[in-house]
């Protein structure tokens, strides 16, 4: 395993950012998958009532 406290702050800083970006990217994906596939249901169903 990588020992992060090792790393000088400015590299600290760098892969904690990373980790935040990489999140955030999967969280865009997931969450744009979850709205294609739940979305035109739950449209329909409020079209209807």
């Amino acid at each position: 395993m990588i020992d992060f406290a090792a790393l000088s702050p400015a590299a600290q800083a760098g892969v904690l950012v990373g980790a935040v970006l990489v999140e955030a990217v999967v969280l865009y994906v997931g969450y744009g998958a979850l709205e294609r596939v739940a979305a035109p249901p739950v449209i329909e169903t409020i079209k209807n009532t």
